[in-house]
């Protein structure tokens, strides 16, 4: 696999993007990320976390530990 397409490099291109990540547990948190590392810890500022379409919270940054991402949707509004 070519060094662009590895999925951190693709992730860390979407730096300052709104994203939305789903995690294990079924909820969906929304927001831009603003810092990644190579754990895929995620940092996502102006957070919404839902769960089947309801909104439960907003947030100003939360942080998101990668080993409890099931994915991530990039381009995300």
């Amino acid at each position: 696999m070519e060094p662009s397409k590895k999925p951190l490099n693709v992730l860390i291109k979407q730096l300052n993007v709104n994203i939305a990540v789903v995690l294990k547990n079924g909820c969906e948190y929304k927001g831009k990320m603003i810092k990644c590392d190579g754990h895929m810890n995620m940092l996502l500022e102006g957070a919404t976390e839902s769960r089947d379409d309801q909104l439960i919270a907003n947030y100003g940054n939360v942080l998101l530990r990668g080993n409890n991402v099931l994915y991530i949707a990039l381009n995300s509004h």
